[in-house]
């Protein structure tokens, strides 16, 4: 049975490189999957991990329609078993309605990765709908670090070095 599982974790803690290592594992197992992404720190059309490791994938904006995606590959006669979603805290609610529509009608699994809450400490509409929908949520056990040593529990916003709780 398919399933939509969101991976969220603080920044840095190895969310990007994981969606890199699954894609890998399904894809080695002969498994066909698409990758997309939004907004990586690499670019457009990149899913990247700090640790070096980059791959091309699809970028979403808000007028991408996975149900759309997925049903046009698979008429065209490609085979669609998965889909990583990385960065997905920047997706639209109705694009994880998408998602999750895709895993219960289609039979597809979606892996998504993304942070949960801004620098505010306030739900991403993406992340939001995740947790509301997903059929599993894990919350990354690498212990990503703070600036002080200790282990990061939420996502800080700098400007010219300067932490800032607005804007």
């Amino acid at each position: 049975m398919a399933e939509l599982v969101f991976f969220s974790g603080t920044m840095d803690c190895g969310k990007s490189t994981l969606a890199l290592q699954m894609h890998h594992n399904h894809a080695a197992r002969g498994r066909d999957g698409v990758l997309f992404t939004r907004h990586d720190r690499a670019g457009t059309a990149t899913i990247s991990s700090r640790l070096g490791l980059a791959r091309r994938a699809n970028e979403v904006d808000d007028g991408t329609d996975f149900w759309a995606e997925v049903v046009h590959r698979r008429t065209h006669g490609r085979p669609v078993d998965y889909l990583i979603a990385d960065e997905a805290q920047f997706y639209t609610a109705a694009q994880v309605d998408q998602l999750a529509r895709v895993v219960d009608e289609l039979a597809v699994d979606v892996f998504a990765f993304g942070i949960s809450t801004d620098f505010r400490a306030r739900l991403f509409p993406g992340s939001a709908r995740l947790v509301e929908l997903a059929d599993r949520v894990e919350v990354l056990q690498v212990r990503a670090l703070c600036w002080c040593g200790q282990r990061a529990t939420h996502n800080a916003r700098t400007v010219d070095g300067v932490m800032v709780v607005e804007g």
